[in-house]
């Protein structure tokens, strides 16, 4: 694990909003069957989560900006450094009881993801990164897989859903991949999909339409992990622009050749 002032301040602050999390999602299964539904109390957990972990960043590193889901672009007296924060990552997975969604915290330095914090609350796994000092889950060190051979890879992905954009573009990328890779998994969290990646527990993984903070944290701990990232097309700022590809430098060249060859 890293032992590092900054992570110590990354992992209490999401500490202390993962318990929180951790009793609503406890209360998620009962409002399924409520005429309400869950979605309002979901929404109010998202809030909470995102104020304990902004609260206690204010206190650990007063001066630094945020990126926030729910409230926004927050100014900072530092103007070099800003937190991106995905309070709840998998909201839809959340809203009806799937274990499977994460707190994303990443820090940004003049553009550059520094350090990254995803925590996993059901499986209790802590992926954590500093740009220099390795990626780790709990106490073991992350690594990419060695794999280069696409009919033995599974690839993650991101399915736009109603409301959402490109749906006929992602239909042709898919019908791409379908052919080549052994496996396609959507799991509904970008974070832990990066993340995954980075535990060689998939190989690859392609979205687009996605924000800062769904992205700042897991690609820093996938380049600390030896990943390789780029937008979907190619470019060189996937946080900033929204779209990601990845995986290690065999992998992520032939998804961009194959996201190509799509279009």
């Amino acid at each position: 694990m890293i032992r590092s002032p900054l992570m110590t301040v990354m992992t209490d602050a999401v500490a202390k909003a993962a318990r929180s999390l951790k009793r609503d999602f406890g209360e998620v299964e009962q409002l399924q069957v409520s005429r309400k539904g869950p979605g309002d109390f979901v929404s109010a957990a998202d809030r909470k989560t995102e104020n304990i972990l902004r609260g206690a960043l204010e206190k650990a590193r007063p001066g630094y900006g945020f990126v926030l889901e729910e409230g926004g672009i927050v100014d900072g007296t530092d103007t070099s450094h800003r937190w991106h924060i995905d309070p709840l990552d998998g909201t839809t997975n959340f809203l009806h009881g799937l274990p499977h969604f994460c707190i994303s915290v990443g820090l940004e330095r003049e553009g550059i993801p520094v350090a990254g914090v995803v925590y996993d609350p059901i499986k209790d796994e802590w992926f954590i990164a500093e740009r220099g000092k390795g990626a780790f889950v709990n106490n073991r060190r992350l690594r990419v897989a060695a794999r280069n051979t696409l009919d033995q890879a599974i690839v993650l992905c991101g399915i736009p859903h109603i409301g959402r954009p490109d749906h006929e573009r992602f239909l042709r990328e898919l019908s791409v991949m379908m052919v080549n890779f052994a496996g396609i998994r959507r799991q509904g969290a970008a974070a832990l999909d990066l993340c995954y990646v980075a535990a060689g527990r998939a190989d690859a993984y392609w979205e687009r339409n996605l924000k800062s903070w769904d992205l700042m944290a897991g690609l820093c701990i996938l380049r600390e992990a030896g990943g390789m990232a780029s937008e979907a097309d190619g470019g060189d700022d996937p946080a900033g622009h929204g779209s990601v590809a990845c995986g290690n430098e065999h992998m992520h060249r032939e998804l961009l050749r194959l996201i190509r060859s799509a279009a």
